[in-house]
């Protein structure tokens, strides 16, 4: 029973990352920043990396890989896209890239809440802790885009204020 269970929860996991390898890529087309898309290809990386253990982890115990991901890694890829269209890519990326870290660090929560063997649990952990680490450095760049953005905002109308106030003065 506990192979099953193990089986079905690793085939969980995998549809994640899958997802992951094929959205966080297809964002980093959408994205204005080179450090951005640099951010998103390197996830896609790591999601690929973490990917293949669990196909490892899934031959060792004799499972059966689920059929490859899954629609949201397309959708993320469609929202940004849409998004991209009308307002800011960058945060628009980072936006929907956050969502998708934020599925993934729930399902790495929900196999770490059940029983799995040592080694199993070890390389899910790890792979938690790095879901973590990433969902928190998207959010703290979404953050700084946001601010930056919200500062040129700010900045242009009080540019537009002065020049007014000179025009005035003349």
């Amino acid at each position: 029973m506990l192979c099953d269970e193990t089986v079905t929860i690793l085939n969980e996991l995998l549809q994640i990352t899958q997802d992951g390898i094929f959205g966080l890529a297809k964002v980093a087309e959408h994205a204005n920043s080179p450090e951005l898309i640099i951010v998103f290809e390197q996830r896609a990386i790591d999601c690929a990396t973490a990917a293949s253990e669990l196909r490892t982890l899934l031959r060792m115990l004799g499972g059966i890989q689920d059929e490859w991901g899954d629609v949201a890694g397309k959708g993320l890829h469609e929202q940004a896209k849409a998004v991209a269209t009308v307002g800011d890519a960058d945060i628009a990326v980072l936006d929907e890239a956050e969502y998708a870290e934020n599925r993934a660090k729930a399902a790495y929560a929900k196999a770490l809440a059940a029983r799995l063997p040592r080694r199993v649990r070890s390389i899910v952990q790890r792979q938690h802790d790095g879901a973590v680490h990433n969902h928190d450095l998207i959010r703290e760049l979404r953050e700084c885009c946001s601010a930056r953005k919200e500062k040129v905002s700010n900045v242009r109308p009080a540019r537009e204020a002065k020049a007014a106030l000179r025009a005035v003065a003349q």
